[in-house]
This record gives structure tokens, sequence and C-alpha cells, in this order.
């Protein structure tokens, strides 16, 4: 079997794409200082606990396990707190990537699947987002993804490392056998902010309901979070095959406001108990990618495009295991 080292493997995205990666014949290997992480989602390879800017434990782990890549999602990753805390982002999230690539080089490691984000964008002028929307990111989070995709772009200019970077839309749901699911401690999301609203947690704040849409509540791109995994498995495939370095957006290109979301959970039985909250700076009206690319280049397709049923997936995971 074909390793590759996961950072960031124990958490929500992560974990979901070493089962998927255990599924597709690979052996992933986690790396994860189990911050924000979860030991119990490390069920498909085995486990490294290091963190990201130890470069000599990288290193060696890299040394012992000889990954054909590394898939990269260990960083900070709340934009609220990166407003707040800018220096944590900046050290974590670009100095901990600096950290791994130096690790990689010194191993001669070069293939990179790198975990950026949407929030590289910024507040958009269009619609649908492709990957030639100019990217400017209103807060630290966002502009720590974009030093990155900038750090590797001139990285490989030098053939210092072979990349991927997949800009992510909103991920939801959880895998169809509900042993993974959507946990953060502070929880910030607004899917499992509404679910947990249901269950005595506390009141869900739907942040703006005058925005320029159908309902006056924000949209999105909600992708299901098995199809965000299968996405970097199409990614590790492409750099397999000789791939160039590029940036991909990875969404369903379908939108789906707040009120529709609150209003298809209370079509599966979930009595969201929300209320309306004054707009949050910088938040626009849509966020929905234009996933052609992805399509195209990576031979990726979105197989669950149904958000009702995306819903239910998240509903199942956190009925089975109690989250509140």
């Amino acid at each position: 079997m074909k390793t590759v080292l996961v950072t960031g493997g124990a958490g929500y995205i992560g974990a979901h794409t070493c089962k998927m990666l255990f599924k597709a014949g690979y052996a992933p290997v986690t790396y994860d200082n189990l911050s924000t992480g979860h030991k119990e989602f490390v069920k498909w390879g085995e486990l490294v606990v290091g963190d990201l800017h130890d470069t000599e434990k990288l290193a060696k782990a890299l040394e012992q396990y000889k990954p054909i890549a590394v898939i990269h999602f260990a960083a900070s990753a709340y934009v609220g707190e990166s407003v707040e805390n800018p220096f944590k982002y900046y050290k974590n999230n670009v100095g901990g990537t600096l950290s791994l690539i130096e690790a990689m080089i010194r191993t001669n490691v070069k293939k990179l699947v790198f975990s950026s984000t949407c929030a590289t964008y910024g507040v958009p002028d269009q619609l649908l987002i492709d990957e030639l929307t100019p990217q400017h990111p209103i807060n630290p989070y966002g502009r720590s993804k974009l030093m990155i995709e900038q750090i590797l772009q001139d990285l490989s200019s030098r053939d210092q490392i072979n990349y991927v970077a997949l800009r992510y839309f909103n991920a939801a749901g959880a895998d169809n056998d509900a042993e993974i699911g959507e946990w953060h401690d502070p929880e910030t999301h607004l899917i499992p902010l509404a679910i947990q609203s249901a269950d005595g947690g506390e009141i869900l704040n739907v942040y703006g309901t005058d925005f320029a849409t159908p309902d006056g509540t924000a949209v999105r791109d909600y992708i299901h979070v098995e199809d965000l995994a299968e996405g970097h498995i199409k990614a590790l495939e492409y750099l397999s095959s000789g791939g160039i370095s590029d940036a991909v957006n990875l969404g369903t290109g379908q939108g789906s406001s707040v009120d529709e979301i609150i209003k298809s959970l209370r079509e599966i039985g979930v009595g969201v108990v929300y209320q309306n909250a004054p707009r949050r700076p910088g938040d626009p009206a849509f966020l929905v990618a234009d996933n052609s690319k992805a399509r195209s280049l990576l031979n990726w397709t979105v197989t669950n495009n149904n958000i009702k049923k995306t819903l239910e997936t998240a509903l199942t995971w956190h009925k089975k295991h109690g989250r509140k």
C-alpha cells in the first residue's frame, strides 16, 4: 500500500479523508498534536502525535513512513479568533506550514495537497466564484492561507514542491456510516449549531436578514464532507500522474441560504431555535463555487448534491454520538 502522511488527520475533514484514503487502497498516517482533533477519529492507519512546528519530528516521520505525498490539513481555522489573535494564525498556519515544507524538502517528499479556503477570495463581486476571481481576504485566517498559497507558488517555480491547493467552500454532513462528524470546541458552524439549538443548546444566531438574496439571509455552498475528502484523493492522483501545481475550488456549485437550511432541518424533525442578529462585518451575501475546474482537471464529481440528505447525515451522527 502507498503511504500518505496526513497532517491534522484527527480533525473533521482530515479524518474523513483518512477513511476514504484507506478505502481507496492507501495507508494514511495521521500527524496531529490533538489540540483540536480527536484521537477516536484516527481509525484508519497509524497516529503520530506531534506538533507541526517540530520540524525534526516531522522529518523523522517522513523518513520512517516514506509517504508518496503529504495532505496538509493542520491549521487554526476560526475566522473570528483570527481577528482577535492574528499572531496565532500567522504562527500556526504560515509558520507551521514552513516547518512542514522544510521537513519535506529535507526528506525529498515533493507532493503536497494543501487545505486552502474560499476565504482567500474575501468579498467577491460575482455570484459564482472561479479560480481567477481576485483574492482579497478580509481576515487573518484567509490571509494566512493565501500567504501559504503564494509560498507554494514560489517553491513550485523552483521545483521544490509540487502541489494542489484546494479552496474549500462550506464542509457539511458526516460519513454515511456515522463514524465521524463535525465536532469542534467551540463550535462555530451553522449546521451543528442549528442541531444543538434544538437539543437545549444555545439559541442559533442568524446573522443578517437583509442581504440581497431571495430570502434575505446569506447563501453558502455546502459541500458534503465525503465529496470534499474525495477531492483530496483526486488531487493526489492528479499529482501522482504528473500533474503540475495548481489551485482548485471544491464546492457543489449550488447555494443554500441560512433560512433554507433551517427549514430543511425542520422538515427532517429538527426544531431549530433561532433569533435574528445583525450582519457580521465583511460577510458576503453569496459564496458559491464554480467547480468546473475540479471536474475537468481532477475528474472530480459531486455525488452528494441534495442538501437535505447532507443534513440527515449530520443529524444521524449527532444523534448517535450525543454531541450537544
